[in-house]
C-alpha cells in the first residue's frame, strides 16, 4: 500500500523548508487536500525558502496540480516559493501543469449593435447559403441514384419504398382524416358566421371548395407530414449516422443514398398525392356536415352548389403541388439527417431544424406555385 502524503516545515541550515512524502496521488486526494490546506494557512510557511520533493515516492497530475495551487497561492501574496528535490521523471509532469491556466482572462468589451446586428445578418445569411448548397447537393444525389434505378431496376429496394410508404401513407391516414375534417368544419362555421350577415350563405360553399381543393387542403397536409414524417426520416438517418452504420455502408462499397434515401423519397412523394385527396375529400365532407347542422343548408343543395363552384382545375391545382412539396420535405429530412454528429443533443437539433425548414420550404413553395398558376390563368 502506498504510504501517506504530507508537507510540514522543518529547519535546515537555519532556513524553515517545506518537506514533502509519500504518495501525492488521486488515490490520496482525501489526505492530500487537507495537507495542502493545513500549510497554505500556517503562519510559518510565509518563512519558507523552498518545497523539497525528495520524498515524494508516487506524484501524479492530482498531486502536481495542488502543488501548483499552493505555489500560486503564495505568488499571489508576493512570496516566492521554489521546488527542489523533484524526481527528473516527474518534473516534465509538473511543467505541464504549471502552463494551465496562466493567461489573464480579458474582460469582453461591450459590442456595438449595429456590428452585433450585421454579424447576425452575417451568419444567417452564410448558413442560409450553406443550407442551399447541401439542399442542391442532396437534390442531385437523388437524382443521379434514381437515373441508376431507371438504368438498373433491380437495384431499387422496393421492398424498403413499400415499408415506408405504409408508414408514411397508410398509417397517417387516420390523423390526416381528423385534421382536414375539423379544418373543413372550421373554415365552414366562419364563414357561415361572418357571411350570414351580408345574406351570402352561398358563397360559403364556394369558399370552402376553392380554398380547400386549391390551398389549404395540399399545404395543411404537407406540414403534417413533415412534422410527421420528416422527423422520422430525420432521426431515423441521424441515429444511423451516431451508429456509423452510413460509414460502414460506405466501407462495403453501397451508396447510402441509393439504399437508404431514395426509398424514403419515392415513398413521400407517392404518398403525399394520395393523402392530399384523402385530406380534401374529409374537408369538403366537415365542411357539409356544418353547412348542415350549423348553416341550415340541405346536403343537396351543398353537393349542387359544390359542382357549380369548383372545377378539374381547381382539383388539379391542388394534387400538382403535392410531389413538389413531398420531395422538398424529403430532401430537407435527409440532409438535416446527415449532419447529426455523434450526440443525442445534435440529434434533437437537427430534427428539430428538419421540421422548420421542411414546414417554411412549403409554404414558400405554396406561394410560388400560387403566383406560377395565377399567371397562366389557372
Amino acid at each position: 500500500m502506498s504510504p501517506s502524503p504530507y508537507l510540514r516545515a522543518v529547519d535546515r541550515d537555519g532556513k524553515t523548508e517545506l518537506a514533502a512524502a509519500g504518495s501525492w496521488t488521486a488515490s490520496h486526494a482525501t489526505e492530500l487536500e487537507r495537507v495542502i490546506d493545513a500549510v497554505d494557512g500556517d503562519a510559518a510557511v510565509a518563512k519558507a525558502a523552498a518545497i523539497n520533493m525528495r520524498g515524494i515516492e508516487a506524484f501524479d497530475t492530482y498531486g502536481a496540480w495542488l502543488l501548483e495551487r499552493l505555489i500560486r497561492s503564495h505568488e499571489a501574496r508576493g512570496q516566492i516559493l521554489p521546488i527542489v528535490g523533484l524526481a527528473e521523471r516527474y518534473q516534465g509532469l509538473l511543467e505541464e501543469v504549471r502552463h494551465v491556466n496562466r493567461e489573464a482572462t480579458d474582460a469582453k468589451a461591450d459590442a456595438n449593435f449595429v456590428v452585433l446586428t450585421l454579424e447576425t445578418v452575417g451568419r444567417g445569411v452564410e448558413n442560409l447559403g450553406r443550407d442551399l448548397v447541401m439542399f442542391v447537393n442532396m437534390l442531385g444525389s437523388l437524382c443521379f441514384a434514381a437515373m441508376a434505378m431507371v438504368l438498373k431496376p433491380r437495384s431499387f429496394r422496393l421492398m424498403s419504398a413499400v415499408h415506408h410508404l405504409d408508414r408514411v401513407a397508410w398509417q397517417a391516414v387516420p390523423i390526416i382524416l381528423l385534421i382536414t375534417f375539423l379544418i373543413g368544419g372550421i373554415i365552414a362555421q366562419q364563414g357561415f358566421f361572418h357571411f350570414r350577415k351580408f345574406g351570402a350563405d352561398d358563397y360559403v360553399v364556394d369558399m370552402v371548395g376553392i380554398l380547400i381543393l386549391r390551398e389549404l387542403g395540399v399545404l395543411i397536409v404537407a406540414i403534417m407530414v413533415a412534422g410527421r414524417s420528416g422527423s422520422s426520416y430525420t432521426a431515423e438517418i441521424g441515429s444511423m449516422k451516431m451508429r456509423e452504420e452510413i460509414d460502414a455502408l460506405r466501407t462495403m462499397g453501397l451508396d447510402p443514398v441509393s439504399i437508404l434515401l431514395l426509398p424514403r423519397v419515392v415513398a413521400l412523394v407517392i404518398a403525399l398525392p394520395l393523402l392530399t385527396f384523402l385530406g380534401s375529400m374529409a374537408a369538403l365532407y366537415g365542411g357539409g356536415l356544418v353547412a348542415w347542422l350549423y348553416g341550415g343548408m340541405n346536403p343537396e343543395i351543398f353537393i349542387a352548389r359544390l359542382k357549380e363552384a369548383i372545377s378539374l382545375t381547381h382539383f388539379k391545382v391542388g394534387l400538382i403541388k403535392a410531389p413538389f412539396m413531398a420531395l422538398a420535405i424529403g430532401v430537407v429530412a435527409c440532409s438535416e439527417g446527415l449532419k447529426v454528429r455523434g450526440s443525442s443533443e445534435s440529434l434533437g437539433l437537427q430534427t428539430t431544424a428538419s421540421v422548420v425548414k421542411s414546414i417554411f420550404l412549403v409554404i414558400v413553395l405554396d406561394g410560388l406555385f400560387a403566383i406560377f398558376f395565377a399567371s397562366i390563368g389557372m
